[in-house]
């Protein structure tokens, strides 16, 4: 995904240097929307209450300077090479390398250099990285702790897995570096229950780092502890979402909080935590290795480095790809996805996961950004593209994903409990022929008493991508319901209106 309501209570709380306090005016209007999503997963840039209501036109993004080419890869750089989630393999390859760089370093140090890498939160919600650790208080009378997002339930997004299963080290280095800055002295991660490989790989990792003295006590001989524990969750997409994978984590159910208090604060064990995403920490060596400016210009303004594309669809090579920030989704198309499959035409696309708005073609040459992709009329999210040809039925897509959300719903708020199951119902109808005109601007009603009007950003989910096919495919949802009947070619057996378990 993917980021509540004002961060201005967070800021004012937990930020206490100046310096910190101004970046953050500085990215004010990045962060409202992320904090509402915070490396949630998977919802992506939720809109203002009041003001976002009404989605926007896609329209072309604004010319910026081109993104120089580099092919080089870093984030994916041991994909390839046989046994590098092995310890002797990964230092070989340089690995930890960076953490002993790290530790000739004091914490103020490495977080200025997190802040000047522009290096933004890669699970969808964007929150700027050294931003949120310098939130985290300096001084603590409890044990403070490292969460780390690794649920990715985002529909369409297929990236941290292969972090965690090929370079699981490099994502432990990484752990250990931010522990060491802010002084953290445990740390969980918290992993998709059905990601059982990336689990056992992880565990793997974790044992040869304690054996090899990374983790455990007096680290590199340092005065340093610091553990790290493997976390399987149960598989609800709720929890990617920061404060119910807190709850999850301590045994309850998955259910958000209300914000403030902001974890950084009052956390896991209600404890000061920094809950960041699996791309997110494993891009820190990097900026430790080469500093922050050289991630920074691996990227456009306000976002750095290099990161990880996810590529689904008909495409004749779907997959994860590693590109700079601010490429464009015509690039990731054409030069990495090898062009449509079959020669088929390209019909939408959703730039970043499920949660976010649909565009069409004519939106290709945006920039792969959190700014530029909402100048495009959608979201960055988890940078996991899913494309469509002239195949698809958008209305059949906005039902699924109804029926998705309804289905993850934690049902803690009516709106999103009941709103989705209705919306889903209503969808159902209208792919099936039965439905109405009036049918249309009562799913607009719907998505309006949906977002903006819950406790985390689930809502949104449901509100801003079923809100964005209305409004970006009306003829399609117009021509179902004249035809009484659906005009694309069924995708597989599926469930009839009277069948849907929307409830």
């Amino acid at each position: 995904m993917t980021e509540e309501k004002s961060d201005k209570t967070e800021k004012s709380k937990e930020t206490t240097e100046e310096a910190a306090e101004e970046k953050a005016e500085e990215t004010v209007e990045e962060t409202e929307q992320a904090e509402k999503a915070e490396e949630g997963g998977e919802a992506k840039a939720a809109e203002e209450k009041k003001a976002k209501k009404s989605l926007p036109k896609p329209k072309a993004a604004a010319k910026k300077k081109p993104t120089p080419r580099k092919d080089e890869k870093y984030l994916s750089r041991n994909f390839e090479i046989p046994n590098a989630h092995n310890l002797d393999v990964y230092e070989a390859n340089g690995g930890y390398r960076a953490l002993k760089k790290a530790m000739k370093m004091d914490g103020e140090e490495i977080i200025e250099e997190v802040k000047k890498s522009n290096l933004r939160g890669r699970g969808g919600a964007g929150f700027p990285c050294g931003i949120k650790w310098s939130f985290l208080p300096k001084e603590s009378d409890v044990p403070k702790y490292l969460v780390i997002n690794a649920d990715e339930g985002e529909p369409g997004t297929f990236k941290d897995r292969y972090l965690m299963e090929l370079d699981p080290h490099r994502h432990i280095e990484g752990c250990i570096i931010a522990a060491w800055a802010l002084g953290i002295r445990y740390c969980y991660i918290f992993v998709r229950g059905e990601l059982q490989f990336a689990q056992r790989r992880l565990n793997q990792a974790i044992k040869q780092a304690y054996d090899a003295g990374y983790l455990g006590k007096n680290i590199l001989g340092q005065d340093f502890d610091f553990d790290i524990y493997v976390h399987p969750g149960a598989g609800a997409y709720i929890c990617g979402e920061e404060t119910g994978l807190i709850e999850g984590l301590e045994g309850k159910s998955g259910q958000p909080r209300m914000k403030p208090p902001f974890p950084a604060v009052v956390g896991v064990f209600q404890a000061p935590t920094i809950v960041n995403n699996v791309e997110t920490i494993s891009s820190i060596p990097f900026i430790i290795e080469n500093g922050g400016q050289w991630f920074a210009d691996m990227g456009i303004e306000k976002n750095g480095g290099p990161k990880l594309y996810g590529l689904s669809g008909p495409v004749n090579n779907p997959g994860v790809y590693e590109a700079p920030s601010g490429i464009t989704i015509r690039e990731l198309l054409e030069r990495y996805g090898g062009g449509m499959r079959d020669g088929h035409e390209l019909k939408a696309f959703i730039p970043g996961g499920s949660s976010c708005a649909v565009l069409k073609p004519d939106a290709l040459d945006a920039q792969m950004g959190f700014e530029t992709m909402r100048e495009a009329g959608s979201s960055m999210g988890t940078a996991c593209i899913t494309f469509m040809d002239t195949n698809t039925c958008m209305v059949r897509v906005a039902a699924r994903l109804a029926h998705f959300y309804h289905h993850e719903s934690c049902g803690q708020c009516t709106p999103c409990r009941e709103g989705s199951g209705w919306a889903a119902k209503v969808l159902d109808s209208i792919e099936a022929g039965r439905g109405r005109m009036e049918d249309l601007d009562l799913l607009l009603d719907m998505c309006d008493n949906i977002q903006g009007n819950t406790i985390c950003a689930l809502g949104d989910s449901i509100a801003i991508p079923v809100r964005s096919y209305l409004q970006v495919f009306p003829e399609e949802f117009e021509d179902h319901i004249k035809r009484q009947s659906c005009p694309y070619p069924a995708w597989s057996k599926r469930k009839t209106s009277a069948d849907s378990d929307a409830a």
